[in-house]
């Protein structure tokens, strides 16, 4: 599927449509999703016949459906730049410091 090529509208439409799909696959109606997730049958029926829906919303549904490693594509360790790579290696000491040598304990 190429979701570029999807309006935003056509995209929770076809998310919509795959929630379905996976529930109807595990064989579980619209009423025991609203038992598992706490929400209404209706706000599942919305949110599978391409209703808008938040975030939290999704994630209980694909926490019903066992299928919240699909969230794993969301994932992004930080990066830094180059100019902020630079400016680190700068900051780091090049060499040790001397130390103060106490001479009163130095007697001839």
């Amino acid at each position: 599927m190429d979701w570029y090529a999807l309006s935003d509208i056509a995209a929770v439409q076809e998310i919509g449509r795959n929630l379905q799909l996976i529930r109807l696959n595990q064989d579980i109606s619209q009423q025991e999703m609203a038992v598992q997730t706490g929400l209404s049958r209706r706000t599942i029926s919305q949110v599978e016949n391409g209703r808008p829906a938040s975030t939290l919303t999704l994630v209980q549904l694909l926490r019903a459906l066992g299928r919240l490693d699909v969230l794993e594509v969301l994932e992004e360790s930080a990066t830094i730049s180059p100019l902020q790579a630079a400016r680190l290696a700068r900051q780091q000491r090049q060499r040790a410091s001397r130390r103060n040598e106490d001479t009163s304990t130095t007697e001839l």
